[in-house]
Formats: C-alpha cells, sequence, structure tokens
C-alpha cells in the first residue's frame, strides 16, 4: 500500500488492541521521505488554504443537542454543528449556504435532516 487515509477509527488500532489492530499494524509505515513531503503540504495548506475555527462553546452545545436527536459519534457531531453554526451565520449575512462536503452517508442523511446541502466526494469519481 503505497498511500493511505486512517480515519480515527482506524488510526486508533495502531495504539489499541482490537479488532483490526493487527491488520493495521501489518500494512507498514510511510517513508520518511514520503512522510516528509506530506507534512510540508500538509502546513502549506493549513497556513495558506484553510480557515481553522476553535471550538467554542456554542459548537458543544449545539453539538449536544444534535446528538440527542440523532445518533452520531462525539467527532461527528462536532463537526455537523460548526458546519450548521456557520451555515446559520452566511445565511444571516446574506450569504449563499454552506456545502457539506462528507463520504459517510449515515451523517450525510443526519446534515440534510438539519438542513445543511451535502455533497458526497464518492458521488464524483
Amino acid at each position: 500500500m503505497e498511500t493511505a487515509y486512517f480515519d480515527t477509527s482506524a488510526l486508533v488500532k495502531h495504539y489499541v488492541a482490537e479488532i483490526g489492530s493487527g491488520w493495521v499494524k501489518r500494512e507498514g509505515t510511510l517513508a520518511s521521505e514520503a512522510y516528509s513531503r506530506l507534512l510540508t503540504a500538509f502546513d502549506y495548506d493549513i497556513t495558506y488554504k484553510y480557515v481553522i475555527t476553535d471550538v467554542m462553546p456554542a459548537t458543544v452545545g449545539t453539538a449536544c443537542r444534535m446528538s440527542g436527536r440523532h445518533p452520531l459519534r462525539a467527532y461527528d457531531a462536532v463537526h455537523l454543528a460548526t458546519a450548521w453554526l456557520l451555515n446559520c451565520e452566511l445565511l444571516r449575512n446574506g450569504r449563499p449556504p454552506l456545502t457539506f462536503a462528507c463520504a459517510d452517508d449515515r451523517l450525510i442523511s443526519i446534515a440534510r435532516a438539519e438542513g445543511l446541502v451535502v455533497e458526497n466526494p464518492n458521488h464524483h469519481p
């Protein structure tokens, strides 16, 4: 495997012994040169392409309320709450709605139920 993306549910298996841990550990490691290139690109993107936001109390409160209405994992709830709050702010200021891009069909269904416009990158090969 030359390139791999591990979400947290897979990455944790590298550190915690649970079903699937053996497979994760057998898949190898990222070569240091490739890791260095990846880290440099990621650092650049964080500096110049992305807007980083803090998790504010309003985000946590919204995530908790959404978790009461839907079967959400904690980080999914925080992502969804952040997007929902930003979308509210955009709409309040007369801007077009935010598009919630996600590859998790369950989370997409919940985002739609919460009124977000959604796109699944898996549907755009």
